[in-house]
């Protein structure tokens, strides 16, 4: 372990919240980057306003007054913007909601969405006023930015809209990290889970970039309450999710050197000794009898960069990159298909009810399960020989792969659907967290040369679309909105039905993931993961 780590950590176990623990170096995130454009307010009543009245019988208003919405879905106020350079920046509406109801609005930029169903929850009282900020991209000259309401009760009071990058939220990992940990101390964020295991290693890449050590604290924190002096854990391994927070455990080993990291992790290694696999090697979802002989493309990210990691590590190397590719090998035989998609599961057996009694397949290309498999493949890539016997054919999947993600993109957010190849249907949304997975996985796929150079651009286009998904609450903490909750395997209905979440683990894990890789590449540092 680094000499620098071992003070900066000792020093910082004492603690148990990031906001408790005393560390030798200064608390505060680095310095975020100076703004990209001058911040320039404009007032709501010289906008062009559709269906609203200017007023100002509610106090504390800048300028000569504020817009109250008609109430009805579809008005709006309209501001015109110029810029003098085309760039992502901050775009903070300064409203009021006196009501207890939400009155959410719509944002478009030049005619494009942006933000839907953007949330503007009651303030307390109609001189309340507060700001909510969201990310886009502005175009160089003349831009409109309007805000539609998007319900019966129209939208907030509307005060003013400032543009410009506000240096305080620049850094949006850092701002997420700080958020989420100011929600849940290491004790109240979830017990021993993958989700929470994802997140926790997202915020493992903030600190380091940040060296800020109350990060590396709290994960410690976490993980010391499943495993004890002796390395022990209170797990059975038995399905593959419960394996990927095992990606803690090496970090944890990396960091300190304390042994009973590697004996805990060596637990999930022997584990796959005997843990079952299919006729061909690969490893069932779960060794319960309801994943019998399954294999889901979400398995794949649970296990192999933990194995590649762990293999790292610990000098077994050998073992964990013929493992880990084999593994992604198997599962791309069977889950893609000819778009390059892969649905999200393969039953050997045909007993799963939503298995196809010919191919196996599940129904659909469910979004997350894609992007579990197109970032697990790079993270592999990144660590097998170059020399490695399967490494062709793990390139040929990852750039099928590629062409089918750039393919079906939706060109109005640049985000992807839920259901990935069934963007034109209605009901079908795009979904945050395949949209993060999707957006690294890509990126470093070009930085590394594993795809052509053309998808880098495909990446950014990801990259915007996500940000319009994070802004800050009147509390001034971040929301990432529009995440699907936890899924089974199912149809389109299925799918489509699951609920939508702010702040739901999936997403602000994976938002971390790319959004360190997006802030190396796009500052031309080019680091890797």
């Amino acid at each position: 372990m680094k000499p620098l780590t071992r003070l900066l950590l000792a020093a910082a176990l004492a603690g148990s919240t990031l906001s408790a623990v005393p560390v030798p170096v200064p608390a505060q995130p680095p310095a975020a980057p100076a703004a990209r454009y001058e911040t320039v307010r404009y007032e709501a009543e010289n906008a062009v306003i559709h269906q609203g009245a200017v007023e100002s019988n509610h106090a504390g208003f800048t300028g000569s007054g504020f817009v109250n919405y008609a109430n009805t879905a579809g008005s709006h106020v309209e501001f015109t913007v110029e810029t003098a350079l085309a760039q992502s920046t901050t775009l903070g509406l300064r409203f009021a909601n006196g009501t207890s109801a939400d009155r959410p609005l719509d944002i478009t930029v030049n005619g494009q969405l942006v933000a839907d169903d953007l949330t503007f929850a009651s303030t307390g009282s109609w001189t309340g006023w507060q700001t909510k900020n969201l990310i886009a991209a502005l175009k160089a000259g003349t831009n409109t930015v309007r805000a539609t309401s998007a319900a019966a009760a129209g939208g907030p009071n509307v005060d003013s809209l400032t543009v410009g990058e506000s240096p305080s939220v620049a850094d949006w990992s850092v701002a997420m990290v700080e958020s989420t940990t100011a929600r849940y101390s290491p004790s109240q964020i979830g017990g021993w889970s993958y989700p929470v295991g994802l997140y926790l290693y997202g915020q493992y890449l903030v600190y380091q970039r940040t060296h800020d050590a109350r990060y590396l604290s709290y994960l410690k924190s976490y993980v010391d309450r499943f495993v004890d002096s002796g390395g022990n854990m209170g797990q059975s391994f038995n399905n593959l999710d419960s394996m990927q927070a095992g990606r803690l455990l090496t970090i944890l080993h990396h960091e300190t050197g304390q042994a009973r990291y590697q004996k805990a992790a060596k637990k999930i290694r022997d584990r796959l000794g005997t843990y079952p696999r299919t006729s061909e090697g690969g490893f069932w979802h779960s060794a319960s009898d309801s994943r019998r002989s399954q294999l889901w493309a979400d398995g794949v990210y649970m296990v192999n960069p933990f194995l590649v990691e762990y293999g790292k590590e610990f000098g077994d190397s050998t073992y964990t990159s013929n493992e880990a590719a084999k593994q992604l090998a198997i599962y791309g035989s069977h889950l893609q298909v000819g778009s390059g998609l892969l649905r999200h599961a393969w039953d050997e057996s045909r007993d799963a009810s939503w298995s196809d009694p010919k191919t196996g397949l599940a129904p659909e290309h469910w979004c997350r399960a894609i992007g579990w498999y197109s970032m697990a493949i790079v993270n592999v890539l990144d660590a097998v020989p170059a020399d490695h016997p399967r490494r062709a054919q793990l390139l040929t999947l990852l750039r099928n792969l590629a062409g089918g993600i750039e393919k079906y993109q939706d060109p109005a957010t640049g985000r992807w659907f839920q259901v990935v190849d069934k963007g034109s249907l209605s009901d079908n949304w795009t979904e945050t967290s395949c949209s993060s997975m999707f957006t690294f996985a890509l990126s470093r796929a070009v930085q590394q040369g594993y795809v052509d150079a053309h998808y880098a651009q495909v990446a950014q286009r990801g990259y915007q679309g996500v940000l319009q998904k994070i802004s800050l609450g009147g509390d001034g903490r971040t929301n990432l909105t529009d995440i699907s909750i936890g899924t089974n395997v199912g149809n389109y209905s299925y799918y489509i039905q699951r609920d939508r979440k702010t702040n739901d683990f999936h997403g602000l894990a994976s938002f971390l993931i790319m959004n360190e890789q997006l802030r190396a590449t796009n500052s031309g540092r080019g680091e890797g993961k």
